[in-house]
């Protein structure tokens, strides 16, 4: 299932011209041009459009600041992209080959590519990009106790300790199952319970409720609790006990990846320039992400106080994540989402980027 696309802001770019005009519009898709004049995809061995599938969350910012500052008129070639709700969504639909660029959690990637769809990850999008909420009242056990808290909440209350978060085998779900089993030495389903909860949105829904103890979640949802001032607060990050955490990532097909090296190089290169321009101008980056996602899901102010938070750690370099990559490789193996661990060369196309 698809959603629409995202919301635009107010300014008036060439790709917003396009669009008014008619000239690049389809349903169910944003169309972002670049230059229409070149035929034959200006030096891109025929391929004349790049097809994106994104996700509207917060560690695809680099595709939210190339949409709304236009970064993608830059490129020889037009730029159609597609939002999809969830990682599984694009998963189903990159099996039809649809997508040269897809923009979603590394674990999705990691299944599209163990489905035998010529694909390889290109950059990454983010690292760190985790943190581990609990209730403030279990905070305060883990500070006495540390890694036996758990064990003294259910002696207290009488139940496992809940977390919930994304659904199994997701980044979040894996990187909660590594941190719970190799450093507090806890086992899921036996001395603490995970309940798939589906995305950000039931997650947030579900920590202003107060309808769970904890989660894994990533950025904005720990700012926006922060800001709703509800009873949570982060009791580990993923940047101190897997330092280059993957999250998101930029995942290309290899008719654009190998067939089209310059037109990925280029697009890369774009990529490269939205993750500086979070941290040149975190101010219009905020901003850019408000218009993607919605104004009314992530106000411009949550937004920006979020590009801020320790777990905004927005890179574009995939060399950063390659340690965490073969972590994340395992426990999808071991969650049944890929038939075997992949190994980084089966994973990371590393040339795209070194050769900018």
């Amino acid at each position: 299932m698809t959603a629409s696309p995202g919301s635009e802001s107010n300014r008036l770019t060439r790709r917003r011209f396009v669009q008014a005009t008619g000239a690049a519009s389809a349903a169910g898709l944003t169309s972002v041009s670049g230059c229409l004049g070149g035929g034959g995809g200006g030096g891109g061995g025929g391929l004349d459009e790049i097809r994106v599938a994104y996700m509207p969350i917060y560690p695809d910012m680099q595709y939210f600041i190339m949409q709304e500052e236009d970064y993608f008129s830059e490129l020889d070639v037009g730029v159609s992209s597609e939002k999809f709700s969830d990682g599984p969504s694009i998963v189903q639909a990159s099996a039809k080959g649809d997508f040269d660029v897809m923009m979603f959690g590394v674990v999705p990637a990691m299944i599209v590519m163990d489905k035998g769809i010529p694909s390889k990850i290109t950059a990454a999008n983010i690292q760190n990009a985790m943190e581990i909420l609990a209730h403030d009242d279990f905070a305060a056990l883990w500070e006495k106790h540390g890694n036996d808290a758990f064990a003294k909440f259910e002696e207290r209350e009488g139940r496992k300790f809940q977390f919930g978060t994304f659904p199994p085998g997701s980044v979040p779900d894996i990187l909660l199952r590594y941190w719970l089993t190799e450093e507090v030495g806890v086992e899921p389903g036996r001395d603490v319970e995970i309940t798939p909860l589906g995305g950000a949105g039931p997650v947030r829904q579900s920590l202003l409720a107060g309808k769970i103890d904890g989660t894994s979640i990533m950025e904005p949802v720990p700012t926006v609790i922060e800001v709703k001032d509800a009873p949570y607060q982060s009791i580990a990050w993923a940047g101190d006990f897997m330092p280059g955490q993957p999250a998101a990532v930029t995942l290309m097909h290899d008719r654009l990846r190998k067939e089209n090296r310059e037109v990925a190089k280029a697009f890369v290169e774009q990529h490269q320039r939205a993750t500086d321009f979070t941290k040149s101008n975190p101010d219009a980056a905020a901003a850019d992400a408000s218009a993607v996602i919605g104004e009314s899901s992530l106000p411009v102010e949550t937004a920006r106080k979020a590009m801020d938070a320790r777990a905004s750690d927005f890179i574009t370099d995939p060399h950063k994540i390659t340690d965490g990559a073969k972590i994340f490789s395992r426990y999808a193996a071991d969650a049944g989402k890929i038939s075997e661990p992949l190994s980084n060369d089966a994973m990371f196309d590393f040339g795209v980027y070194d050769n900018l």
